[in-house]
């Protein structure tokens, strides 16, 4: 106030000029932790819808896409932009395998990538993988920090469920897998993960060396109970069985592929079948490494839950 009146700012009387710029400051603020909220918000979220029903986990840097479409299955699991899982799609030509002979070509077979569940002992259902385990649509029952899905009740009386989580405390994505018996009647069953890679690379898991059977029909060296086998080529699909001690890594491409499961006893087994199982295509068009729970008893209306934690790495 002046002789000649408020002082104006802007033609505002200054004291409300005063009151409105401090108001203005304090709604800038707001705003501006709002959005840094929201953002930490967006960047934590683990679980993202994309298009198709497709989904997916996020933990860090590594990335985990599911397909609840078709069979709930594994499509990807990525390092940053940096692929581990066979694909559906045929790739570059790669290294040769030994000096003087050409490079072998990295095939993948259209119906065989990614990664899949199925129930155990094969012996129930022979083949091809059961549908409603494998290749029909799942429901997504939760979007949250879990992405959870159920399959449809096969002729043998099962559902499957699968829920998907990140730890990035951990650096994992976690699977758990259940088995529900909505049949009418007790029956046995073990879980059973199938995980496709590309040809080429090394397979690592703790084994003593008679616990790989068959023996000598891949190539497994071993050191002090660390079993390392290098994935070779033949004219014949071949398969061993493993007594593990609950992981397996796989190395290739400058990344490391590591599942951590429940261990086994081998009396715990399906019949017939093994705590970990490699399985070679014939002429290395695709190599599956799979995991298996324990077999087990299950009455009207009981499931089992059965826990995979993936991890992906850079070679060091």
């Amino acid at each position: 106030m002046n002789d000649y009146g408020p002082i104006l700012v802007h033609g505002i009387p200054e004291k409300r000029y005063l009151y409105a710029k401090y108001y203005e400051m304090k709604l800038h603020a707001f705003f501006a932790v709002a959005a840094a909220f929201a953002a930490t918000a967006l960047s934590a979220q683990t679980v993202q819808k994309l298009d198709d029903e497709k989904y997916v986990v996020s933990a860090g840097e590594v990335t985990m896409t599911v397909d609840a479409a078709h069979g709930g299955k594994i499509l990807s699991f990525k390092l940053g932009e940096k692929e581990v899982l066979a694909q559906n799609e045929a790739a570059a030509p790669a290294p040769a395998s030994a000096e003087g002979q050409p490079p072998r070509r990295r095939w993948f077979n259209p119906n065989s990538y990614g990664s899949t569940f199925w129930t155990s002992p094969q012996a129930e259902w022979n083949w091809p993988p059961v549908p409603e385990y494998d290749s029909l649509p799942y429901t997504v029952e939760s979007v949250d920090e879990t992405l959870v899905l159920a399959g449809q009740v096969s002729k043998y009386g099962y559902r499957i469920r699968k829920a998907f989580t990140a730890d990035p405390a951990d650096g994992a994505v976690v699977v758990t897998y259940s088995i529900v018996n909505e049949s009418g009647e007790t029956r046995k069953v073990a879980p059973w993960e199938i995980s496709r890679v590309p040809n080429g690379g090394f397979l690592e898991f703790d084994a003593k060396s008679e616990s790989v059977t068959p023996a000598d029909l891949m190539k497994v060296t071993f050191d002090n109970d660390m079993a390392t086998l290098e994935v070779d080529v033949a004219d014949q699909n071949r398969k061993i069985n493993v007594d593990g001690k609950g992981w397996l890594s796989f190395r290739d491409n400058g990344l490391v592929l590591t599942k951590k499961f429940p261990d086994i006893a081998p009396e715990e087994a399906a019949p017939g079948e093994a705590e970990i199982q490699v399985y070679i295509n014939a002429r290395k068009t695709f190599v599956e490494i799979e995991a298996q729970g324990p077999y087990t008893e299950l009455k009207p209306g009981e499931k089992l839950d059965w826990t995979v934690r993936w991890y992906l790495a850079a070679e060091k």
